[in-house]
């Protein structure tokens, strides 16, 4: 359970004229680190990681991303990569950073993929938190890799979300069933070992989800993957990342794809790991926070 001491409370930061972006902040004055949220997340999932992060050394920044926590809705309706990342370049600009280290989880680890190849010199290295990489067909083909098996029983939720978004926000139409609905996502739906998260933490992390336009915004994205929405810009995850990367998976979540240390290897050429971290699932940050803080500080310990 996240106690009251860690909960940093955000501040509404202006990265375009109109727009703004709630951030969580500690440790001003040290190493840039930008913590990239997923779905369905926001940057309350980093709230066990904040303040020792910016104890050793780091200026932690945790955005909600447009659409989401209490940030502003997209001004053009757009919430793809290179939305998100331009909201996440201007972040930069006002902050006076040049670059950074990168941390992502879920769809804010494909972010920070794609943020490394739109913006390489913006992104110093990569701290991916689950099996997010680019995707590379042709590259694992080669290498003898099989095409990734579809879980329907996992993922049916992406054709609801990204194919009937409206009618299935019409279905929830009450904050409590729009929490219980995002609550599945640490629950039933197996993405993390049964018993992670108790009925506070459920409480504080479903929050911004019980309301409707909210959860709605967190839709756009699997809209976007099945191709029911345009983009702004076509996404850069086509090829490999360049930078330096870690790659921590957690053990115990059933979302992770076959063949994880083969197609790290062709993703992340520059990349160390995969390192599997036992009595996690998919939200790591909040499951083995010291784990993910101790990492990226070994990680970054030359910048430190």
């Amino acid at each position: 359970m996240v106690l009251p001491a860690e909960v940093v409370a955000p501040e509404r930061i202006e990265v375009r004229p109109g727009h703004r972006l709630a951030v969580r902040r500690r440790g001003e004055g040290g190493v840039p680190l930008l913590l990239v949220h997923g779905f369905p997340c926001t940057s309350r999932i980093w709230s066990h990681n904040l303040i020792p992060l910016a104890e050793a050394g780091f200026d932690v920044v945790a955005p909600d991303l447009r659409g989401y926590g209490d940030s502003d809705f997209a001004p053009d309706d757009f919430y793809d990569f290179n939305a998100f990342n331009t909201d996440l370049t201007g972040l930069f600009d006002v902050l006076g950073w040049e670059r950074a280290v990168v941390a992502g989880h879920d769809l804010g680890a494909m972010i920070s993929i794609d943020l490394a190849n739109r913006h390489p010199e913006r992104v110093d290295r990569l701290v991916i938190l689950d099996d997010s990489m680019p995707d590379l067909p042709e590259a694992f083909a080669a290498a003898g890799i099989p095409p990734g098996r579809p879980k329907p029983a996992v993922y049916d939720y992406q054709r609801r979300q990204g194919q009937h978004a409206d009618e299935l926000v019409a279905e929830l139409d009450t904050p409590e069933r729009r929490r219980r609905y995002i609550g599945e996502f640490f629950g039933h739906r197996l993405w993390c070992p049964p018993d992670a998260f108790d009925e506070d933490d459920l409480a504080f992390l479903t929050e911004p989800y019980g309301d409707a336009t909210r959860l709605r915004a967190s839709f756009a994205d699997y809209e976007v993957l099945m191709g029911t929405r345009p983009l702004s810009a076509p996404e850069l995850i086509d090829r490999p990342v360049q930078q330096r990367a870690l790659v921590l998976i957690g053990a115990d979540q059933v979302t992770v794809g076959e063949h994880a240390e083969e197609r790290c290897a062709l993703a992340f050429p520059a990349g160390v790991g995969p390192f599997w971290v036992k009595g996690a699932g998919h939200f790591m940050p909040w499951e083995r926070p010291v784990v993910v803080n101790r990492a990226i500080e070994a990680f970054c310990g030359d910048l430190l």
